[in-house]
């Protein structure tokens, strides 16, 4: 991937003032002629809260004057923190895949959605505790809703795979299964999970996922692609061999948590070109592009040490 030069195109300073610390890991979507960020933002008062800015051009980014009015799940379901939203659009609505955290309760998938992105409708809180990073398909399997998670069992250094499960109404979920896991000695090695939403292509579903390995005074996070098969995606096609990104600018490596890029989007451009808004560092959003048809080809390109 290549880095826009302007990185970071957003930071803290760029909110209303004195109303953030850190923001990072943005869902994405074009709607009304415009880019759309759902960022994750560290507020001033505790816990995080979404936001959205806006841009024309896809680079130059305003937040709006206030955060979203985010909806309330139910009582017994005590939401003190959202983040890592993926956005996925089916029809005319828009479904917003995130991470809900209840201090008590734990980490668990949850479900929105809106056709506005002014108001938001709670759908449900939709998986066992101790599971995030949820990616919904922009499209049914077999008769029913496919999203990509990934459950964990310990804590942040333990290993994770990547699953899949269904739905048939996006509050009800089963039938779960495991889709990709950790290479031994690869850069995601400790654990890995779904990036943005599934995009159809020819050979399948291509998939932006983060890896991760374990480092001497933490964790070190980058983005791979791979391909899944189009009618049982549950099955790995092609898995690129090397990351497509890895921290190595000042922004990318210091920070909340150094040594990240972490992505919840890929947007697809008329002419091919894939933007992808990334959180660096669990601090600020960079960009970077490749074309669709390049990183489907890096999933083919064959590694010399991983197989």
């Amino acid at each position: 991937m290549q880095r826009f030069k302007g990185n970071p195109i957003l930071t803290a300073a760029d909110l209303p003032a004195n109303t953030g610390y850190f923001i990072l890991n943005p869902g994405a979507v074009k709607f009304n002629g415009e880019y759309l960020l759902l960022v994750d933002v560290f507020h001033v008062e505790g816990g995080i809260i979404f936001w959205i800015a806006r841009s024309r051009d896809g680079y130059r980014f305003r937040f709006d004057p206030k955060p979203v009015d985010w909806p309330r799940p139910p009582s017994w379901w005590n939401e003190n923190g959202v983040y890592d939203p993926r956005i996925t659009q089916i029809g005319d609505e828009y479904f917003i895949c995130y991470g809900s955290h209840d201090n008590t309760l734990g980490t668990r998938i949850a479900f929105a959605k809106t056709r506005d992105f002014e108001s938001f409708e709670f759908i449900s809180v939709g998986s066992e505790i101790n599971n995030r990073n949820g990616a919904l398909f922009p499209e049914k399997i077999n008769g029913l809703y496919c999203r990509l998670d990934r459950p964990f069992g310990g804590g942040e250094q333990s290993p994770c795979d990547m699953w899949m499960s269904f739905s048939p109404d996006l509050v009800y979920w089963g039938g779960s299964r495991p889709v990709m896991t950790t290479r031994p000695g690869g850069w995601d090695q400790l654990k890995l999970g779904a990036g943005a939403p599934p995009i159809r292509v020819d050979e399948g579903w291509l998939i932006l996922y983060h890896g991760v390995s374990a480092s001497c005074d933490g964790s070190i996070y980058c983005l791979y692609a791979a391909i899944l098969d189009a009618k049982e995606p549950w099955k790995v096609i092609a898995r690129s061999p090397r990351p497509l990104l890895f921290p190595e600018t000042p922004y990318e490596r210091s920070g909340r948590a150094g040594n990240v890029v972490f992505a919840c989007n890929a947007l697809v451009e008329p002419d091919g070109m894939v933007k992808v808004y990334y959180g660096a560092a669990d601090a600020c959003v960079g960009l970077a592009e490749m074309p669709l048809a390049k990183m489907v080809e890096s999933c083919y390109e064959t590694g010399r040490f991983m197989r």
